[in-house]
């Protein structure tokens, strides 16, 4: 592999429109992190059960997996920047619910699970469309900057949301959730400033069979396929965000503040990798890259895992997040120059619930071991399942292995081989 400098970093910011677009996300995304780290650490606290951990995780996920057929196309339909402003609007009225019930004394799961469910169907649509406007703000030739910067955008957010939800937390649940409610509202206003983008919009007869043509690229496509499913499987079984609470608490021993260093660690170390990136993107052996990267996400979880010490535990995390971010760029880009933009939406919404199911379902997963077996062999068992994940796929998707350039593919044949 190899890594050349790049002319412009800040290509991206060159146009307006997508200087508004990171600033909306980046602020959607940081308050996102502050209401999770206060959820999460306020469920702890009220239940003392890892078990509700896993369970927020798994209710914000569903309405993405029930919503798939709808989401994806209206994405593709209909103004990708109306609907990602409203429904960052939606969850500034779910952070300011969650602050009313802490206000009020009335926290509880069953509440607060109603509010998550909410939560999850604003991301269900928001996601997508966000995904899909990126592409129309900017020309191609800045588009593999740009996802850079988007991946940068979500760890810088990764970074100081779960820092500052652990602090905030800590002088006063009530001060945490007032300001995702003010970021969320901003993060609404940036997006409905961005100019009206060009968008190629899907005209096809409403059916079954227009819902369901992301499934039928995303198959027909193999990279796109292994890309997507690599993803899935590999953080659905490393992810140990959920259980940091119970590493924060019982094996480290560490308050509300560490708990927001822990889930502040692993994008630390992807801002790093971001940073270096942007400078010097990768120029061949991507698919290699790819698999090196989620193959270091598990070893860094494994000593996640079985570490009794603080600054062990964070730089594990930090290389969790150095090498998941080198999978994310990769991925990402390929599965951004290999999707057409009329279809974009639908393939952004079944990648959505990859992701979800990796993350969400992740969390499920880690909860339900945690409650049964500890969570110290929940994470190990999943670390080594992420190295599992890197084997076999790369052993299955020769396709992928193979992918040299992150440039867009020549449709009259294959991929550039390494």
């Amino acid at each position: 592999m190899s890594f050349a400098a790049s002319g412009d970093r800040f290509a991206a910011f060159r146009h307006i429109a997508y200087a508004y677009f990171f600033f909306a996300r980046f602020l959607t995304a940081f308050a996102t992190q502050v209401v999770s780290v206060s959820v999460g650490w306020q469920m702890y606290e009220h239940t003392g059960q890892p078990l509700y951990l896993g369970l927020i995780g798994l209710v914000q996920f569903l309405p993405s997996l029930l919503l798939i057929l709808v989401t994806g196309t209206v994405a593709d339909r209909y103004n990708r920047r109306l609907i990602a402003a409203i429904c960052i609007f939606v969850g500034t009225l779910c952070a300011a619910a969650l602050l009313f019930l802490t206000v009020s004394g009335g926290f509880a799961p069953l509440p607060v699970f109603m509010i998550l469910v909410v939560f999850g169907i604003e991301r269900a649509f928001m996601t997508p469309a966000m995904q899909s406007l990126a592409p129309n703000l900017i020309p191609p030739a800045d588009l593999t900057n740009a996802i850079t910067w988007n991946s940068m955008s979500w760890d810088a957010a990764a970074i100081l949301g779960p820092v500052a939800g652990g602090l905030l937390y800590g002088v006063g649940p009530s001060v945490a959730y007032t300001v995702a409610v003010l970021f969320f509202a901003s993060g609404s206003v940036l997006t409905f400033l961005i100019p009206k983008p060009q968008q190629r919009v899907a005209h096809e007869k409403r059916s079954l069979s227009e819902m369901l043509a992301g499934f039928r690229f995303i198959w027909s496509e193999k990279v796109v396929l292994g890309a997507v499913s690599l993803d899935l499987f590999a953080v659905l079984l490393g992810g140990a965000v959920a259980l940091m609470p119970v590493y924060a608490r019982d094996i480290l021993t560490l308050g509300p503040w560490g708990l927001g260093m822990l889930r502040a660690a692993p994008s630390f170390g992807a801002i790093a990798m971001g940073v270096f990136l942007a400078t010097y993107p990768i120029r061949n052996r991507a698919g290699i890259c790819m698999f090196i990267g989620v193959a270091m996400f598990g070893v860094g979880t494994l000593i996640f895992g079985i570490s009794h010490s603080p600054w062990l535990s964070i730089v594990a995390l930090a290389i969790m997040g150095a090498s998941d971010l080198i999978s994310v760029y990769v991925r990402e880009t390929l599965i951004t120059l290999w999707t057409p933009d009329h279809v974009r939406g639908r393939v952004n919404a079944v990648n959505m619930v990859f992701v979800g199911a990796s993350n969400e379902l992740g969390e499920f997963r880690a909860g339900i071991m945690a409650h049964y077996f500890g969570a110290i062999p929940a994470v190990v068992v999943g670390g080594l399942g992420t190295l599992a994940v890197a084997f076999l796929w790369a052993t299955g998707f020769p396709q992928l292995r193979r992918i040299d350039s992150l440039n867009a593919p020549d449709r009259d044949g294959d991929p550039q081989p390494a």
